[in-house]
């Protein structure tokens, strides 16, 4: 049953993500059709829904894992430097004028290719292959997507402070989540032997 959850929830939140996969037509086309705010309240109570399910799903599918492989140890300690990558990389999405970001172009989408990569290498069970194989593939896309797109219109004047600032900001997020919030919101502690 979690891992139907966990599809569901996958097809609902990835779903709505990828509208804009093949270009904005689609997109501007139901905002046209719909109106904006009704597109954003549509998109925005679909996209939680199928985020509870993710979660709902996942937690359940791990339970009673099926295991696919058992990953070495070391894949941990990828892992975990792959996930300081990462959230330096979300924070560089937020963070205004920063290197990473105008070398980048898109940081978010490639924070969400290396935490999926890194989860995948460190997992070995079938709702971990399905929830991280599925946002990998999400990212691999949506980055191609954005990529063909228009080029985003930013400040190519970046600012060393701001990227200090980036690499700080992002390096304690990843420290606090590998301590604490990983343990407190999932349960496992990424660093448990």
């Amino acid at each position: 049953m979690g891992l139907l959850l966990l599809l569901a929830g996958l097809a609902l939140f990835l779903g709505m993500h990828s509208i804009r996969i093949n270009g904005d037509s689609t997109r501007d086309g139901l905002v046209i059709r719909w109106g904006k705010g009704r597109y954003r309240g549509i998109f925005s109570i679909v996209s939680a829904v199928g985020l509870v399910l993710i979660v709902v799903g996942y937690g359940q599918a791990r339970l009673d894992p099926i295991f696919l492989w058992t990953p070495p140890a070391a894949t941990r300690h990828i892992a975990a430097l792959l996930m300081l990558v990462s959230m330096i990389f979300l924070v560089a999405s937020y963070v205004p004028r920063n290197h990473i970001k105008v070398r980048l172009k898109h940081p978010m989408t490639l924070a969400v290719k290396v935490w999926a990569l890194a989860h995948l290498l460190a997992n070995g069970s079938l709702a971990d292959l399905v929830l991280f194989a599925s946002f990998l593939v999400w990212a691999v896309l949506v980055f191609k997507s954005a990529r063909r797109r228009e080029p985003l219109q930013m400040n190519s004047n970046p600012s060393v402070v701001n990227t200090l600032i980036t690499v700080l900001i992002g390096t304690g997020a990843w420290f606090a989540f590998a301590m604490w919030l990983h343990v407190w919101l999932i349960g496992i502690s990424p660093f448990a032997r």
